[in-house]
């Protein structure tokens, strides 16, 4: 296959390896259909995405005299639809020069070109008629054996492919993707009554190496999985909202992060997708399950049905539950007032309970204290947590004969940390069934079953692999694929050779260590370095090689803040220098063990976290990694070996006679604004990435990935490096070019004065220090100049605004 997977794959099946995607076409340009484009061509495919030809000319063709026979009028729709999702934000591509992996065209004049595709997906507006009617035209052009796929939502396989050839319906599939598709990972696989079964083992394959999917076999039910459960979940949240009379604030704070769950919460979510939206998959539950045993569920409560007859859907419509204004010259966000429908000053909610679990960082151990408050918070968590529970339960066997597939699409089709019965679990199954059912609340028999039986949780970890209880055989099964990923739940127990507080190490085997920062949001203080030091000497001692990474939302959000403040405030300056020095000197370890570190990064890698990519042998990264040198937000400079690293990275590349000051110019320009890449892509183009680093699509994959790759090195005979002394800079001509671009900043008013300041010193240190002219220098060097920059900014008021900021507000502060 062509895709732009490139992480150490391990040897697929022979069954896969007879099929190769190398051309898609997208049959429909709208929302979904233009950014599952942009999601193919992500991954390296050659992209047709057409659409339907505009019924009428606009006015501006018209102004311009165009007729509708004009190339640029026929493709208006489906030029207008991709460049939309390609402007979007967030951004539907990796990096936007992979548009040019996408031609579009129409329905009319361009079918034919569906005949040399692979896979032909089709993605247009929810009605049958329209449907089966393209699928007809498709038949004419399709070769035969290329597998054609619909995007629908709940459309049921056998109606889809009524009246099609047998070629046709044994080539057909269910291809599920949730909006937006580069970023949630769930793609539910449908299979049609006449499905060859090679078809749905290639797509669940494929979906998952090299479209990063988390793919779930669904039952051709309504709604599948995710939105049957998803829906569900939403609505009872709506109708316990309605009988406790809490407000949209309110309800928002207690339903995001603080549970696992997305910022957007519950009321945001609905005003982003659009209400309509929403109401329409619920009323078509409603209609389409007349035996759920929760079939009231779905009928809308009085605060949807109101916004409905109102016209209120949200932002599309300008107003839902927030409405955005201006208020004496200034933006404000407004929130409908449920009893009223008349909108108000947001309300900054309070719960008491949610003060208690702001120093719980661990989700898992959130849950038995939420659930026990004894305020209106407790009350809605037990009345929408325990409804949940009952209701998956009431799912198995009906849409899903496994439980573990409901949690995985909930999860990654909503963006869920933590699934319904991995949530259970961590509350203890036996003792919440009993307060369900004092409550109310009745589950499927099969639970009491599964008790009486010995059986005490969902989930379990055997032989390092999870398992889950299989309802059927009424016994423990590992979950499938378990062999190709990493789980560090499987590894914490006889795995683990040693942790303190904010990390630890654990032998996953092969002679491989991973080490495991569990900080707030992975924050890199005593510590973690502590880790990284223990782990180099053990690794060195009795091992072959090192991973760094984990499983959390974020890689690492950089250095901790909090004691290097103090100290800064108390001008403290021999504990900050010595602070410093022991930061690098942990960064330069990673570099310079004998044994080869892979770091794994996924989410955010910035600041100390983006050094410490920066100096390990390899990186496997997650395609959604988000990488950059940010220290100059808080009034510094990268000191743990970045701006040394950056300068270093550029000089070798100049080694042939490339222009050395462009190029530096644009390290400093990414170092002195904090850019931040916004994929792993990206993160190659800045430098953060070498072009020998790899990139993995599937985040399950990613610790797997990254344990191969080390493995490979050391035996590729891996060799201990020296320390650079022939790192080449520019001297006081790059210095005073620096400067004068960062006074120019300033005076055009994209900069202040303390950031013409760090910029310089930032300057500083990527010229050399105070050298008339150009010169070689060892790293030692270029790392006492960045401690030395460092130390300076530190004795600064407005750098101590600056890191007051983001440790009391989680804001950046432009001073």
């Amino acid at each position: 296959m062509n895709q732009t997977v490139d992480a150490p794959a391990k040897a697929t099946e022979k069954k896969h390896t007879q099929r190769h995607i190398r051309k898609v076409a997208i049959l429909g340009s709208g929302v979904m259909g233009s950014r599952i484009a942009c999601h193919f061509a992500n991954i390296g495919c050659q992209v047709v995405l057409l659409d339907i030809v505009p019924f009428e000319l606009s006015e501006k063709e018209k102004a311009a005299g165009l007729t509708k026979e004009h190339p640029g009028v026929r493709n208006r729709l489906v030029n207008d639809f991709l460049q939309s999702a390609i402007k979007s934000s967030p951004a539907p591509l990796y990096d936007k020069n992979f548009a040019s992996r996408i031609t579009t065209g129409n329905f009319d004049d361009d079918l034919k070109k569906i005949a040399d595709c692979d896979l032909i997906l089709e993605a247009v507006i929810e009605r049958l008629d329209i449907k089966q009617n393209l699928y007809e035209k498709v038949e004419k052009y399709r070769k035969a054996g290329t597998i054609i796929a619909s995007n629908t939502s709940g459309i049921p396989m056998q109606m889809l492919t009524k009246g099609r050839s047998d070629d046709f319906k044994q080539h057909f599939c269910g291809m599920h993707f949730f909006n937006p598709p580069r970023y949630l990972r769930l793609l539910e696989i449908i299979p049609a009554p006449e499905t060859k079964p090679e078809i749905v083992d290639f797509l669940m394959h494929y979906g998952d190496l090299y479209l990063g999917k988390k793919t779930v076999l669904c039952k051709d039910t309504p709604a599948f999985i995710a939105n049957r459960v998803g829906i569900f979940g939403i609505m009872t949240t709506l109708h316990t909202v309605e009988k406790l009379g809490l407000g949209v604030a309110e309800v928002d704070k207690l339903t995001g992060p603080v549970i696992g769950r997305p910022k957007s919460a519950t009321f945001r979510t609905l005003d982003v997708v659009g209400l309509d939206t929403s109401i329409k998959v619920s009323n078509g539950l409603a209609e389409n399950l007349p035996n759920d045993e929760r079939h009231e569920v779905f009928k809308m409560p009085k605060i949807v049905a109101e916004l409905e007859k109102r016209g209120w859907y949200g932002d599309k419509t300008k107003q839902g539950y927030y409405k955005k204004t201006v208020v004496d010259g200034k933006k404000e966000i407004l929130e409908l007032n449920l009893e009223t429908f008349e909108y108000q000053t947001q309300s900054k909610p309070k719960f008491e309970v949610l003060e208690k679990t702001k120093s719980i960082d661990v989700l898992k151990k959130r849950f038995p204290v939420l659930l026990a408050d004894k305020g209106k918070a407790g009350e809605f968590y037990r009345a929408t947590f325990y409804d949940m529970f009952a209701y998956v339960t009431n799912r198995v066997p009906e849409i899903a004969d496994e439980l573990y597939k409901i949690d995985d699409a909930i999860c990654a089709g909503f963006a869920w940390e933590v699934g319904p019965f991995e949530t259970w679990d961590a509350l203890g199954v036996k003792e919440t069934l009993e307060k369900m059912k004092a409550e109310g609340f009745k589950p499927a028999a099969w639970v009491e079953e599964m008790l009486a039986a010995g059986c005490e949780s969902f989930y379990t970890f055997k032989d390092g692999a999870k398992h889950f209880y299989d309802v059927a055989s009424k016994s423990y099964k590992k979950i499938p694929g378990a062999e190709s990923i990493i789980l560090i739940d499987a590894l914490r127990g006889n795995n683990k050779v040693w942790g303190n507080a904010g990390a630890s190490l654990y032998d996953t085997g092969d002679g491989i260590l991973l080490l495991e920062y569990h900080t707030k949001m992975n924050s890199m203080g005593q510590e973690v370095l502590e880790g990284l030091n223990t782990a180099i000497s053990m690794a060195e001692k009795d091992y072959r090689g090192l991973v760094i990474g984990n499983e959390a939302q974020q890689f690492s959000a950089g250095a901790n803040l909090a004691m290097l403040y103090m100290y800064a405030l108390e001008q403290e300056f021999d504990e900050v220098e010595m602070m410093i020095r022991q930061f690098q000197n942990t960064i330069m370890r990673l570099r310079y063990s004998s044994i080869p570190v892979v770091a794994a990064p996924s989410g955010l890698a910035l600041g100390g976290g983006c050094e410490t990519l920066l100096h390990v042998d390899h990186i496997q990264a997650h395609a959604e990694s988000y990488i950059g040198l940010v220290e100059v937000g808080v009034g510094l400079i990268p000191a743990g070996g970045g701006t040394k690293e950056m300068t270093m990275r550029v000089a070798d590349a100049c080694v042939n006679g490339d222009p050395m000051l462009n190029r530096l110019q644009d390290a400093f320009i990414n170092i002195a604004t904090a850019k931040v890449a916004t994929s792993a892509n990206e993160a190659k183009g800045l430098g953060y990435l070498k072009d020998t680093d790899k990139i993995t699509l599937n985040r399950d994959r990613l610790l797997a990935d990254a344990k191969e790759a080390a493995i490979r090195l050391s035996e590729a005979g891996y060799t201990q490096p020296a320390p650079r002394e022939d790192v080449y800079v520019g001297g006081s001509t790059v210095m005073a070019t620096f400067k004068a671009g960062a006074v120019g900043m300033m005076y055009g008013h994209y900069a202040s004065e303390h950031d013409v300041k760090i910029a310089e010193k930032v300057a500083y240190v990527m010229s050399g220090g105070n050298l008339s002219s150009g010169a070689y220098v060892t790293e030692q060097y270029l790392l006492d100049l960045e401690r030395e920059a460092f130390l300076s900014l530190c004795g600064e008021r407005k750098t101590l605004e600056r890191i007051n900021s983001i440790l009391t507000k989680g804001k950046p502060l432009r001073n």
